[in-house]
């Protein structure tokens, strides 16, 4: 869950027990207002992001060995719904064909290519591209890229849920929620 100011890695069993999560104190908008200055942003602020976030995924998953090894991933937020989105090309949300939907790595780090060399200007007509989004995008596509290749993802499924829809459904199954 890639959010505006952190970024959460929870693993989960298929039972959807929660094993293990961790927070890490960056987000698009903490990330982007760090470390990502220029427009378009320069290759030394892109590869100074990346590295960062590398860095805090290689912290986390010493300190969580629960981290690794697992075998699927799906990612939910504003961040990683967009990037999908802009892969597709879609000019309106359409849920039903980003939910469920196998981001590849190369597919991500095609995207993160494409917005980070275009200035915010131009960024902004990116088919699946909110404009709203069009400024943090990057920081977001550095985020999802870091965390692809730490962890040595091939690919994750998109959900158009959030993690607090996730925790809230698991609750729910576990008896252990109320009513919404």
């Amino acid at each position: 869950d890639i959010g505006g100011a952190s970024t959460e890695l929870t693993v989960g069993t298929p039972q959807r027990e929660i094993v293990d999560s961790v927070s890490m104190p960056f987000g698009v908008v903490t990330l982007t207002e760090a470390e990502l200055h220029s427009d378009p942003p320069r290759a030394e602020e892109l590869s100074n992001a990346i590295s960062m976030v590398g860095d805090a995924v290689d912290n986390a998953a010493i300190e969580r060995p629960t981290l690794g090894g697992v075998s699927r991933v799906v990612g939910v937020a504003g961040s990683i719904v967009t990037i999908a989105a802009v892969e597709l090309g879609l000019r309106e949300f359409d849920s039903s064909r980003l939910h469920g939907m196998a981001l590849t790595k190369d597919a991500a780090e095609d995207v993160f290519r494409t917005l980070a060399t275009e200035r915010l200007a131009d960024r902004v007509h990116n088919p699946g591209l909110p404009v709203e989004r069009a400024g943090v995008i990057v920081g977001g596509c550095c985020i999802l890229v870091a965390i692809m290749r730490r962890l040595g993802l091939d690919n994750i499924t998109v959900s158009t849920h959030n993690l607090l829809d996730g925790v809230v459904s698991a609750a729910r199954l576990t008896g252990q929620g109320g009513k919404p």
